[in-house]
């Protein structure tokens, strides 16, 4: 198999040092005879989360073969910060040995171009495997079977307890909240992310009336004692129901679920969605309870449903609380800033939503933009005119319905997927960083938790403006108005604060970033595009029912692209890049399908393999006129030896 090329693992290298191994460095000698997988990660990104949680029981189970390393590769400033990794290391319980590697040192030697992006590694110090995206575990578990086998054979595994050391627990009654919200009865509710739980605290923010949850991972309805959540984050009520009661809905992150909690009861019930992670090709609209769902981040009741910020597809749904029912409403699943119409919209991560009358607002966090949703006032004026004139009710009545639902997307302050940093001003030149809440304020502006910039920044319509509240908050992740106090969850802090608005705004040094990665160099001209893919051990490609890859390609600012953009099922393609355009992203999407190979099998079973690159790229002379980019397997015309 091309995945058995041997190719010599560079060495780990990260001046952020090691974590999670007791204050001991490790390299690969110290590694031989174990299989290594390294993960490519950063904090940031909910993909890299989601791979997590995917490795979580491989590593379980092959626990005296297997070693997995977290090399940390930044993209924002902050995450470059090492007291900040070590947060986000505890914050998602990574339990194995990680590198930090502020300056991409390791990404650059092993030629990586993707979060999240695995390589596995024999026994022996050999590259044998490379994987971007998700939806991988099932293709590295059959690898590391194959790897175990040969190597025990061989007498060149070695088994036994990993280097992982596990840190000391820290007290408190928070660790690492996510959001909150003013309870009908003036106390606060927080969801208490990483012990998976909700917390209710008196109105001083502090003390604390009960807990929510048993505090362990899991999917499970109940009582406040026995219920279980899996890192929840957002937080919304819903308008009182039949009997006066309003529920909290909670957004079951890592569940892939929407869960309500009853303040009078204590009860939990889930509501919307099946514990499994939505993958392309799953329906998209249905029954709330049969509907996969994908890290949902947020949750904000605006023009009569309740919005979710879908983080983990790059989309908005919506559940509509009197039919049970869920359907995206807007983005496309491509990961990128482009308005319009709310089915042609790209949003990147979006993690923060607020309501107001007319306006939906969004914390897109890949973009470090201040988004909104309002009705599209050309339908609306259409409904109008339908409502007005003498045609037949149905016509009517569908044409009012449409224009109901007939949405926009337009963007407030942001630029695109590797522009930020904190810079006040204008609206058109301002710059947030990695935010990840917004909270609507009572004169009509709003305030935004600019998470990596450790700030709250305000934001007014009415003047175009951008400001900044407070500073010195650590990794703020939601906020919600008290009286005339801001109560901001300073989640890296483990705390909430209260802050009083300020009538004047505190006075910032601007400063603007790009991306720590940087840009690929092309020729000019034709480039030629290659997706990797080899289907795993047992698999292949199934055709029987069309096409099993899929392959997108875009490009920021679209003119860098003269020809080559759209859609196609084949995993290769050429580009042609236009004249006089020097820089920009090319966005490429890819999927494969692959099934079982085994002719005796009725009903094969298939798994998807998915990934969205952005690719900075710099058009010179010197460049290359290809480029690869490794779905899984391992390119045959380079390695990591090539950059």
């Amino acid at each position: 198999m091309a995945s058995r090329a041997r190719v010599r693992a560079p060495e780990l290298i990260g001046a952020g040092g090691w974590l999670n191994t007791g204050g001991s460095d490790l390299t690969l000698t110290d590694l031989r005879g174990r299989i290594v997988i390294l993960d490519f990660w950063t904090f940031c990104c909910v993909n890299c989360l989601h791979v997590l949680d995917e490795l979580r029981e491989l590593e379980e189970k092959h626990r005296d073969t297997v070693v997995i390393v977290g090399v940390h590769s930044p993209k924002f400033v902050h995450e470059a910060e090492h007291q900040a990794v070590v947060d986000a290391t505890e914050r998602y319980e990574v339990r194995h040995p990680v590198l930090d590697d502020p300056d991409l040192a390791t990404w650059k030697q092993y030629a990586v171009r993707a979060w999240p992006t695995l390589v596995v590694i024999d026994p022996e110090g050999y590259v044998v495997a490379q994987h971007a995206g998700e939806g991988h575990a099932h293709a590295i578990e059959r690898l590391v079977e194959e790897l175990e086998a040969a190597h025990e054979a061989k007498g060149t595994l070695r088994r036994g307890a990993g280097p992982y050391v596990e840190p000391e627990p820290v007290p408190g009654d928070l660790r690492f909240p996510g959001k909150v919200i003013q309870l009908p009865g003036g106390n606060l509710l927080v969801s208490d992310s990483t012990r998976h739980a909700l917390v209710e605290l008196a109105p001083d923010g502090e003390t604390v009336v009960r807990r929510i949850g048993s505090g362990e991972r899991g999917l499970a309805d109940g009582d406040a004692r026995t219920a279980r959540f899996n890192e929840p984050q957002g937080l919304a009520l819903l308008p009182a129901g039949p009997d006066g009661r309003q529920r909290v809905v909670v957004a079951d992150t890592v569940n892939h679920a929407l869960r309500t909690f009853d303040p009078a009861t204590g009860t939990v019930e889930t509501i919307a969605g099946t514990g499994r992670q939505w993958w392309q090709g799953a329906p998209t609209s249905g029954p709330a309870r049969e509907v996969d769902l994908s890290s949902p981040w947020d949750v904000a009741y605006f023009a009569d449903r309740l919005w979710i910020a879908m983080a983990g597809v790059h989309q908005l749904w919506t559940y509509d609380p009197v039919a049970g029912t869920v359907r995206a409403a807007a983005g496309t699943t491509n990961e990128g800033l482009v308005d319009g119409s709310a089915e042609q919209a790209w949003f990147a991560q979006p993690s923060g939503l607020a309501a107001t009358a007319d306006r939906l607002w969004i914390a897109d966090s890949e973009t470090s933009a201040l988004r909104y949703v309002e009705r599209d006032p050309r339908a609306a004026g259409g409904a109008d005119a339908a409502g007005g004139a003498d045609t037949a009710d149905a016509v009517d009545a569908s044409k009012t319905a449409d224009a109901a639902d007939a949405f926009v997307v337009r963007t407030a302050v942001g630029t695109g997927l590797f522009d930020f940093g904190h810079r006040d001003g204008p609206a058109e030149q301002a710059l947030f960083q990695h935010p990840l809440g917004v909270t609507a304020l009572r004169d009509g502006s709003v305030a935004v938790s600019d998470t990596y910039n450790k700030a709250l920044r305000r934001y007014d319509p009415a003047t175009g403006e951008v400001s900044t509240l407070a500073t010195d908050l650590r990794e703020p992740s939601g906020a919600v108005l008290v009286g005339d106090d801001i109560v901001v969850v300073e989640s890296a802090r483990h705390r909430l604060t209260r802050l009083r608005l300020p009538e004047e705004a505190v006075r910032v040094e601007s400063v603007a970033h790009r991306t720590r990665r940087a840009a690929t160099e092309v020729a000019p001209g034709t480039l030629r595009l290659d997706v990797v893919f080899q289907a795993p051990t047992g698999q292949k490609l199934d055709t029987r029912y069309g096409p099993s890859t899929r392959l997108l390609v875009s490009a920021t600012p679209p003119e860098l692209l003269a020809d080559g953009a759209g859609a196609g099922a084949d995993l290769s393609r050429e580009l042609r890049l236009a004249d006089g355009v020097s820089e920009g992203v090319l966005h490429v999407s890819a999927m494969a399908a692959s099934c079982d190979d085994a002719p005796d099998i009725a009903y094969p079973a298939c798994h998807v393999h998915q990934q969205d690159w952005g690719v900075p790229v710099r058009v010179t002379p010197a460049g290359a006129d290809r480029l690869p980019l490794v779905l899984a397997g391992l390119d045959a015309e380079s390695g990591p030896d090539a950059e």
